[in-house]
């Protein structure tokens, strides 16, 4: 089974990328998208001794059949939350990216099919552009790329299924509860944190240890990796959670005073 990593990751590059542009940019003149700490240990049955634990794992990782849930996380440089409605094929993702030259960057997108919506909010230094508070339905033809925002593109929008796919070894170690290495420099895996970083991290990249907690229900509800830290980056943990399934709330089309079209300004942002 091979899987793609989710919208979070586009995200978190377009926060990257938008700080960035933000920071050095005469938007600064005035032009005017299967850390929270991992969950507690919860008790659940164990792998039957004829299952693979990775494959256990993997079959805990969401699909789309668990309803609506929560997710949340966070990695070197931001923190994520939101909800995933995978029947209507749609995703709340919220983004604060860690400041960067004293900005900090929040950017919420709603993906409902190809439809999208933004909000943005930047602070930190004067001059910096401002949006309504609403949802921003952008079009996606306004785009230099498109697929520098996200589409809807399944539900691990925390990227813990290409994670467990690198696992090399993986143990339950108690009901529920799982331990083991990945390498992050393999596949999918790679991709999942920040650009360059699984090379920045050479032989390390590949026995990155990681816990695991899946609930009663056969459902993954938390991952952590343990990544060690490489030149300036310190070391961190990337956390992923998930939680309320079949219980959150279903996503909606935003209508009436809570939308406007996006205006110039986000398309130039978005664009760099």
């Amino acid at each position: 089974m091979t899987q793609a990593t989710g919208s979070a990751s586009t995200i978190r590059r377009t926060v990257g990328a938008v700080a960035a542009m933000l920071a050095t940019t005469t938007l600064l003149g005035g032009c005017g998208p299967k850390s929270e700490p991992a969950s507690a240990p919860q008790s659940g049955p164990s792998a039957s001794p004829t299952v693979d634990p990775k494959q256990a794992l993997l079959d805990a990782v969401p699909d789309g059949t668990e309803g609506t849930f929560q997710f949340s996380g966070k990695d070197y440089s931001n923190t994520h939350s939101g909800r995933v409605d995978p029947a209507s094929k749609a995703v709340e993702i919220n983004t604060t990216g860690a400041p960067d030259d004293g900005i900090t960057t929040k950017m919420s997108f709603l993906l409902i099919g190809e439809e999208v919506w933004l909000k943005a909010k930047f602070s930190g230094q004067p001059g910096l552009p401002k949006f309504p508070d609403k949802w921003m339905k952008l079009d996606r033809t306004k785009l230099a790329d498109s697929g520098s925002i996200p589409a809807y593109d399944g539900a691990d929008q925390g990227n813990a299924g290409p994670l467990i796919e690198a696992a090399t070894s993986v143990k339950e170690e108690s009901p529920g509860q799982y331990v083991g290495v990945i390498d992050v420099s393999a596949g999918n895996a790679a991709q999942v944190l920040e650009e360059g970083e699984a090379a920045a991290l050479g032989e390390a990249a590949k026995t990155v240890p990681f816990t695991a907690v899946v609930d009663a229900d056969k459902h993954l509800t938390s991952l952590t990796l343990k990544i060690p830290a490489a030149g300036k980056t310190k070391a961190y943990d990337y956390v992923v959670t998930y939680a309320d399934y079949g219980t959150t709330p279903k996503i909606s089309v935003p209508a009436g005073a809570a939308v406007t079209n996006a205006p110039k300004m986000a398309y130039e942002m978005l664009n760099g």
